[in-house]
């Protein structure tokens, strides 16, 4: 980042910093040279199943310099929401891993694993081993007229492997046998990154992220700016046919994109690229020649306003860019 727009900056991690166990390539070395630059560092995360010690310290292992303080996550929010909700000592009926449960515990709030008198809440966050059995309890508290908390509704988690049934996929069960819909307390809500800027004394935030639906989005109910880079959810394809309330101010390719200026990250004309937009038109035809990415913050550009999303390319070079962006 060569400029000073930004006074902090909020990663989501999975799909943005790591996949799993692996981090992607040029993230450390990003997030070291933005703390070279004196900016401010948050790690805001959906990811409820483990404690914000514990990100702290995957973040290290992987190269990362990172304080528990500076860790944000969906848990965090949802007890707080809870604590806010209910009366102290409160039960709440926990769906999640045990770290989900210590975060209830901090805010006052007694977690318990069955349904039973006095429960008076239910909070559900991603965890490898939740089944039929937790689904269960938590649907009797919900039939019962609890409140249902739920930390995020990501229906995917990226892994290194693809990816994989999020917590939402879940949540979306319990809306089935329940018919209710939960309180959400991560992304796309803004507390999480409302929390963090302050958190970092920050007067104007970058969000940077990989998914519309919860990264971009959450900044644009916060009213930040925000950078979508192309290492996990997003796509070419469906930055193009992005609602309004999930549109990025910024494109990258990867966290590397924070060490060019902000202005040439910013959706809109690019030199080089010309995008017809000719009325009765069912494509945006492309002409000229120059880097993808380019043509893909001119193309969000068009797009966003025209509302036309295929595209055809004029010319051999706008073909290859074209091809290598997955939209021939």
């Amino acid at each position: 980042m060569t400029d000073v727009a930004y006074d902090a900056l909020l990663f989501d991690l999975d799909g943005t910093v790591y996949h799993g166990p692996q981090v992607i390539e040029g993230a450390a070395e990003t997030v070291t040279a933005v703390r070279e630059l004196g900016t401010a560092v948050r790690f805001v995360t959906n990811n409820a199943s483990k404690a914000p010690s514990a990100v702290a310290e995957h973040l290290r292992d992987l190269g990362i310099s990172a304080d528990t303080e500076e860790v944000h996550t969906s848990a965090q929010a949802a007890a707080g929401l809870l604590r806010d909700r209910l009366p102290a000592g409160a039960k709440v009926l926990i769906v999640g891993t045990a770290s989900l449960g210590d975060q209830i515990s901090a805010a006052g709030l007694e977690p318990v694993r069955t349904a039973g008198d006095g429960v008076s809440a239910v909070v559900q966050g991603h965890s490898p081993e939740t089944g039929w059995a937790d689904l269960a309890e938590a649907s009797i508290v919900i039939r019962a007229g609890g409140l249902w908390v739920a930390t995020n509704t990501d229906s995917t988690l990226p892994t290194e492997r693809g990816l994989m049934p999020g917590n939402g996929s879940m949540v979306g069960a319990l809306r089935i046998a329940t018919g209710a819909e939960p309180v959400v307390a991560g992304k796309p809500k803004p507390l999480l990154f409302e929390t963090a800027a302050r958190s970092a004394k920050a007067k104007r935030p970058l969000v940077v992220g990989d998914r519309l639906d919860t990264d971009i989005a959450g900044a644009v109910a916060a009213g930040l700016d925000s950078l979508c880079v192309l290492t996990g959810i997003a796509t070419p394809a469906t930055l193009l046919t992005a609602i309004p309330a999930e549109r990025p101010t910024h494109l990258g390719a990867d966290l590397t994109a924070l060490t060019q200026p902000m202005d040439e990250l910013r959706v809109g004309k690019q030199t080089g690229w010309e995008i017809s937009e000719d009325s009765g038109k069912d494509a945006l035809t492309v002409r000229g020649e120059g880097d993808k990415l380019d043509l893909l913050r001119a193309l969000c550009d068009a797009a966003w306003r025209t509302g036309v999303s295929q595209v055809r390319a004029d010319g051999d070079a706008a073909a290859a860019a074209v091809t290598g962006l997955g939209l021939a």
